[in-house]
């Protein structure tokens, strides 16, 4: 009887899956904790997207963002509240 090779091929498959598994699960933990964006209950605050602070950069990777306000939409909102 010989033993069966076919299984020893399949180890770097499977570990390609659960690197790519395990950094997945990682990186949605990740952005669940750290970023200010994404939200689980949503009943608490109805507009979530005031409480974003729009001058933290909300990417993965941002490069050379600055955030200024808008005048016309600042004054919009203060006349809605």
């Amino acid at each position: 009887l010989s033993p069966p090779f076919y299984v020893f091929q399949l180890i770097p498959l499977v570990g390609v899956l659960s690197f790519a598994a395990v950094g997945a699960f990682s990186f949605s933990l990740y952005s669940l904790f750290s970023k200010s964006d994404v939200i689980i209950n949503k009943s608490g605050n109805p507009e979530p997207w005031e409480t974003v602070d729009p001058s933290k950069p909300q990417k993965l990777l941002t490069i050379h963002q600055k955030w200024k306000p808008i005048e016309e939409l600042e004054n919009v909102k203060k006349l809605t509240k």
